[in-house]
């Protein structure tokens, strides 16, 4: 049967970004004994905070005001980038970069003080919401109280201390010393015994031995069996997130999504990715999703400049409906077009409405619809055929739950018949409007439009 929805499409793309999400009602949480990881890391969606640039002071206290916006945006997990004093010597710029940390059981004064932060973790916890913190366990400062001790360093041939790539505010780590590991487990006690934190973004984790991060994960989930953890890492992620790791980033779809949005792939070659990665990574672990992140942001450009004024949409919007955990990195809530800087304080504006009505109206999608869950819980994400090229067309569908994504990855209107076949019945949009959805659907898109229906 074919049916035009071109008229359903069009109203749905009008209020889009006013409309609540309905239909979306399903979510049983699951019980923690029952899985790998914590709950929320099934149906959560994580918020890279970036301190220095969130506010324009800057600052915890201004940061706990906006909770309840991340509140209502749906965010899940809170990680923030370092918050530790920032070493004086070899600083870059004038305020220094958060990876240069001199002291790991600090509070950088730029930001506040210790009762400021943990007044923001509580506020949080009070919200449903979870605490992370950027550990940075490869370098110090070369500044650090450390650098001082036997052995804890690496050095050269004439004792100097050794940095790595243009890192030249940084002094790396020697794992062969025992006594610099239990200390390092030690301050890693500390922000979750006596802060009060839910887990660590672990900072180029695969620099790191992994034998560390084992016994280090392990004896921190004596205490707290519900941490949550994600490493800086893609190459070694099989073997990061046997035990230690949760979650590891998705440097290889972003750069596939990249690939393809300059048109040096097709959809066929994106649908190869998925197929391979099935084959290299375990399938409980969670991939980490995004089209920016501090680094990306400041280093290589915004999403903007990536994917274009309308992809932006199209690629966000793709990496709720895949498998893994989206992330929002600070200000792409609000449409932030800037390169935010890394070593000075900068700042966004908070206006663009239209961008936080899709990321919340995205992340209440994902939490109330369990096909998207994460790994293990979450459906796999099967090709629905077509006839168009141009149209990434997948299915997610666990017992009664059903999520279908279409996704016009082109500049040019694009029409295309679906093959549904099995797939038939009442679906809700995305925006909250009903959609009929049969055996053989013919539906035109608009450049960039993407479609998510849900039954």
């Amino acid at each position: 049967m074919k049916k035009n929805i071109i008229i359903t499409i069009v109203i749905c793309v009008i209020v889009l970004v006013g409309v609540a999400l309905l239909g979306f009602c399903r979510a049983k949480h699951p019980a923690a004994a029952e899985t790998r990881h914590p709950a929320f890391a099934y149906y959560g969606t994580i918020y890279e905070l970036n301190t220095r640039q969130f506010t324009p002071e800057g600052t915890f206290r201004a940061a706990e005001a906006h909770l309840p916006e991340l509140k209502d945006l749906g965010v899940e997990i809170i990680w923030f980038m370092p918050i530790q004093e920032i070493g004086v010597e070899g600083r870059k710029g004038t305020l220094g970069s958060y990876y240069a940390i001199k002291d790991y059981c600090s509070f950088n004064h730029e930001f506040g003080t210790r009762e400021d932060f943990v007044s923001f973790v509580n506020r949080a916890h009070e919200l449903g919401m979870k605490v992370i913190l950027d550990w940075v366990a490869n370098h110090t400062a070369p500044d650090s109280e450390w650098t001082k001790r036997e052995g804890w360093h690496y050095r050269d041939s004439l004792g100097n201390l050794m940095v790595q790539y243009d890192w030249t505010d940084i002094a790396k780590l020697n794992y062969e010393n025992e006594d610099m590991r239990k200390e390092m487990l030690k301050a890693m006690h500390f922000w979750m015994d006596e802060i009060g934190i839910d887990g660590f973004r672990c900072d180029v984790a695969g620099e790191v031995p992994t034998d560390f991060w084992e016994m280090a994960m392990a004896d921190l989930r004596l205490t707290h069996p519900d941490m949550f953890t994600l490493a800086e890492n893609n190459d070694k992620a099989q073997e990061l997130t046997a035990s230690a790791f949760n979650m590891y980033y998705g440097w290889d779809l972003q750069n596939t999504m990249r690939k393809l949005a300059k048109g040096e792939i097709s959809v066929d070659d994106l649908w190869s990715f998925f197929e391979q990665q099935d084959t290299l990574i375990r399938k409980e672990a969670i991939r980490m999703n995004f089209t920016s992140n501090h680094d990306e942001n400041s280093w290589n450009g915004t999403e903007f400049e990536w994917f274009g004024e309308d992809g932006a949409a199209t690629y966000a919007a793709f990496t709720y409906v895949i498998p893994g955990m989206p992330l929002i990195y600070t200000g792409q809530e609000y449409g932030n077009h800037k390169r935010l800087e890394f070593f000075e304080k900068d700042g966004f504006e908070r206006k663009h409405a239209e961008q936080f009505e899709m990321y919340k109206n995205l992340n209440a999608m994902r939490r109330d619809n369990p096909a998207l869950w994460s790994p293990e819980l979450g459906a796999p994400m099967t090709r629905i055929a077509n006839d168009n090229p141009a149209i990434f067309s997948c299915a997610r569908v666990l017992e009664d739950n059903v999520v279908l994504g279409i996704f016009n990855f082109s500049a040019e209107p694009q029409t295309v018949t679906l093959q549904t076949a099995g797939l038939e019945g009442d679906y809700t949009c995305i925006c909250g409007m009903p959609v009929m959805v049969g055996t053989e659907d013919q539906i035109t898109l608009r450049p960039f439009e993407w479609l998510i229906y849900a039954k």
